[in-house]
């Protein structure tokens, strides 16, 4: 049996992760997204996930113009569901580290030790600055230095009785935190660049990586996993891939294609803008995407031979401890990769 792991990015904000006025809009509810994790439990996924937003991209579609919040909803997935792992994200620049252990404590605790926590430290600068929260003094490598610190004091309140420690960022002084988790909540974090595989090494369990091609993907696996192990540690790898599935290849990629039609560039050109980009030149950009540019993430389409064996190559050529998948239609694809896709990875040796 296959000892890779395969989970879901759920749709925490509206439209899912296709910006297209053409593909289907899962919708921004706690009844959509807990269907899907109850879905993703039923066909034997191993971890469902959300992400942290707090402002949309506009557009025609509005895209993720609504969300809801992270660690609220996985909490009551966490009621909703009994095996899948329940992996929330918490932004290191906005919360302080004392109210973040606590919440992954009472979260480790209704799940019954199933908890992780995504850590990220903020990109998309519109969304703090919306709330006063965004420092623009701060470079790549504070915002990591940061994260450092706010990671090491979070660890330190699951299991120490009092922590004192003053930072740059923030202040505890004989601060308690308990009661302590009966065992660590799992640490994730997502980046590629080079400061942010070495935090990735240093402090979490799983790491998920992006890269522009899988040979560049192999390299970063085999980063996080050699500076992992010389400090002793274990870091698995992932990465994100949506799937769209139907019983045939052309089938799949007549899909791809009309959803790629709908391409709402006014919403691309506000994820740049977003990002700190000038308003000129992310409309620059966006006026020469393609339909591709519909999917934020690397997509396959096909039948269920074709996707399980893209699947493979790509864990395998990678160096890839798991995958973290997306679906255009979450209620519709689901159970056919469960079905037809699902167990033959896990027959993979």
């Amino acid at each position: 049996m296959s000892d890779k792991e395969y989970g879901v990015f759920l749709p925490i904000g509206n439209g899912g992760w296709m910006i297209s006025e053409t593909a289907p809009h899962p919708e921004a509810t706690y009844a959509y997204n807990r269907r899907v994790a109850v879905d993703a439990e039923a066909i034997g996924l191993d971890f469902i996930m959300s992400m942290a937003k707090w402002k949309g991209f506009g557009g025609t579609t509005d895209h993720w113009g609504q969300t809801l919040e992270s660690m609220t909803m996985m909490s009551a997935l966490a009621e909703a569901t009994s095996r899948v792992k329940i992996w929330a994200t918490m932004h290191a620049n906005i919360h302080h580290p004392a109210i973040a252990a606590k919440m992954y404590t009472t979260l480790q605790d209704v799940s019954g030790g199933r908890a992780g926590m995504n850590i990220v430290n903020g990109s998309y600068a519109a969304e703090f600055q919306q709330m006063g929260l965004w420092d623009e003094a701060l470079s790549h490598a504070d915002r990591y230095r940061m994260t450092e610190e706010w990671t090491e004091a979070v660890n330190r309140l699951w299991t120490e009785d009092s922590v004192t420690m003053k930072s740059d960022f923030f202040t505890l002084e004989d601060c308690e935190s308990r009661p302590h988790p009966a065992s660590r909540p799992t640490i994730i974090s997502a980046g590629r660049s080079d400061r942010g595989r070495e935090f990735q090494a240093k402090y979490a369990d799983g790491a998920f990586l992006s890269a522009d091609s899988l040979d560049q993907m192999r390299d970063f696996s085999r980063s996080v996993h050699d500076r992992a192990a010389e400090l002793g540690r274990q870091c698995k790898t992932y990465s994100m891939l949506t799937v769209v599935l139907d019983e045939t290849d052309a089938a799949a990629e007549a899909k791809a294609k009309a959803y790629s039609a709908g391409l709402d560039k006014q919403a691309l050109i506000g994820m740049r803008t977003s990002w700190g980009i000038p308003a000129d030149v992310a409309r620059a950009w966006a006026d020469g995407a393609t339909g591709a540019e519909a999917f934020q993430t690397p997509y396959v389409t096909g039948s269920p031979d074709t996707v399980h064996a893209h699947i493979r190559q790509i864990v395998d050529t990678a160096e890839l401890d798991g995958l973290m998948l997306i679906f255009p239609d979450y209620h519709a694809d689901m159970i056919p990769f469960g079905e037809t896709v699902l167990p033959r990875l896990r027959a993979d040796g």
